[in-house]
């Protein structure tokens, strides 16, 4: 269920956030109705631009999701507003030298081992970022919009299932959000912590692996370090790992 575009409130607050990661304490994310005026004003070109990424890997999926055109941070919350897009216009948006016109907001969550390891994913050669390192992840889509507005953990929750086969609701969850900004690239990450070795999270990653319809990913990958080399890292991870390993938590 989406809302209409004249029933949104204009957005207060700012964007964006005075510090960079910066405490969430809640979300207000609203998915209206009609087009994003980046797609309506790009259609042709987002067109063409698939046609060209499908030709290099057919296994793309041309699905819908859910892109933002507005955000606000206002005494803690995030509001934003946002359209249904096909994928194939944040592949063309992300191309783009200049990224306004538009917001992508995703959720990482973050998993933490006994032995204080974070346990992150290796994206295979069938997705759109082969071989980056992050954390269990994917775009908000349909599925992650209740009564108008976006669920941020329901899409942490079904992501990490999906591509690693843990349950998040195994794990002690800290009680915050955070959110991290770059090139209108937005990562609201959380962190979860599980009562088992990071040895012991991978094995269960590895053995879910053979089952997942659509081998998102590469393998399981063990982080014990804010070393930025350590991996090939989607440039997003960094504050996260800046964040556990480095900086004082807040």
């Amino acid at each position: 269920m989406t809302m209409r575009l004249e029933d949104v409130l204009t957005l207060e607050g700012v964007w964006p956030p005075p510090k960079n990661p910066v405490q969430v304490d809640g979300f207000d994310l609203r998915v209206v109705e009609g087009p994003h005026p980046l797609h309506a004003a790009h259609g042709d070109e987002i067109e063409a631009n698939w046609v060209e990424e499908a030709k290099a890997n057919p296994h793309l999926f041309n699905g819908q999701m859910v892109l933002q055109r507005h955000l606000a941070f206002d005494k803690g919350v995030v509001r934003g507003v946002a359209h249904v897009i096909p994928y194939s216009a944040l592949l063309w948006w992300r191309k783009q030298a200049d990224p306004a016109g538009a917001l992508h907001l995703f959720g990482f969550a973050v998993i933490v081992s006994s032995d204080n390891a974070i346990v992150a994913i290796r994206m295979s050669e069938r997705t759109a970022n082969p071989g980056q390192v992050y954390c269990a992840a994917g775009s908000l889509d349909l599925s992650d919009i209740v009564d108008g507005r976006l669920d941020l953990a329901a899409n942490m929750r079904r992501e990490v299932a999906e591509e690693t086969g843990l349950d998040l609701d195994e794990a002690s969850t800290e009680p915050h959000f955070y959110a991290s900004h770059a090139n209108n690239r937005v990562v609201v990450f959380r962190f979860y912590h599980f009562a088992v070795t990071s040895s012991d999270l991978v094995a269960r990653i590895e053995a879910h692996m053979p089952h997942d319809e659509e081998q998102e990913i590469d393998g399981a990958v063990v982080i014990r370090s804010a070393d930025r080399r350590a991996h090939h890292y989607n440039p997003l991870m960094y504050p996260i790992l800046d964040w556990h390993f480095g900086l004082p938590r807040r």
